[in-house]
């Protein structure tokens, strides 16, 4: 049950982990402040492989779906937020040259109208004035990503729409879309250079390296949500994907505190407003507050 005046964030992602490694400590922020988030997970990532070593064990593997499904349970009591599963199959990762092709019946090759239906009922159902999800190449390439981008797209446009999707709830145009900018060659380079002037070891040492700077996607960014007090619970979302996430891997190599002073904000692109909001901003709500619409 929504309430008229509160406000409402839906988190559309593709796999389970993907909430608590993209926005985590944002979320955590605006449920603290008495928001409502929820996640939309488009798939259960039961295609999704073992990363944390310790995990590495036949009993998991058999049991990948479920445990997916528990580990998702675990991040989503950590973070605050409600979470619905919208019933698609992980199309895994395909490797190789050429690619090998994408498993029968996977989220990927379902059509964007298909796809998109159980995302625009959930978006009639919830009303949530701000959506949240990947930019056009999904974040990274992966099939699950820029189809979860698609559909978020194709939702947003369509849920306010009477016309479309017939029988799946009263409209409801949410306000803005936002993408995730998390992954900006600036954001990278002062933790690397902080690290080092630490006397540490860089974890994105190599990574930088291989960098292309016209891949750089951090002159889209146009709002900084200050939440550093969250990178905690993040972390503590994080770590509850045990098969996903190791926690003696690069994802915590940089202490918190350093974190909090070199970069104290998760990043994203306003890609879309129907409310009259100057930028740069530095609150996904911004203008909705008021509730002022354009056209």
């Amino acid at each position: 049950m929504t309430e008229p005046d509160q406000l409402r964030l839906l988190a559309v992602h593709a796999h389970p982990d993907d909430e608590s490694s993209k926005g985590a400590a944002t979320m955590a922020k605006y449920v603290a402040e008495g928001a409502q988030v929820m996640v939309a997970t488009c798939t259960g990532g039961e295609r999704g492989s073992v990363l944390n070593p310790a995990m590495d064990r036949p009993e998991v593997w058999e049991r990948m779906a479920e445990i997916r499904t528990e580990e998702m349970a675990r991040a989503r009591e950590i973070l605050g937020v409600e979470q619905e599963f919208l019933g698609f199959v992980d199309s895994g990762l395909p490797e190789g040259d050429p690619l090998p092709p994408l498993p029968e019946g996977c989220f990927a090759l379902v059509p964007v109208e298909e796809a998109a239906a159980p995302l625009v009922e959930l978006i009639r159902r919830f009303r949530p004035q701000v959506v949240l999800t990947y930019d056009e190449r999904g974040g990274y390439p992966h099939p699950d990503h820029i189809k979860t981008h698609d559909i978020s797209v194709h939702a947003f446009e369509a849920a306010g729409d009477p016309d479309r999707y017939p029988g799946l709830g009263e409209p409801w145009q949410p306000s803005k879309l936002y993408y995730h900018m998390g992954f900006t060659l600036p954001r990278t380079k002062a933790l690397h250079e902080a690290m080092l002037a630490e006397g540490a070891e860089s974890p994105y040492t190599e990574w930088l390296a291989k960098w292309d700077p016209a891949n750089d996607i951090s002159h889209r960014v146009t709002t900084r949500v200050p939440c550093a007090e969250y990178f905690p619970v993040r972390d503590a979302a994080l770590i509850a994907h045990a098969t996903q996430i190791d926690p003696t891997g690069r994802w915590f190599s940089v202490p918190l505190d350093l974190q909090t002073r070199t970069w104290p904000t998760e990043d994203y692109e306003l890609a879309r407003s129907l409310v009259d909001v100057p930028v740069p901003e530095d609150d996904l709500f911004a203008g909705v507050r008021t509730s002022e619409r354009v056209s």
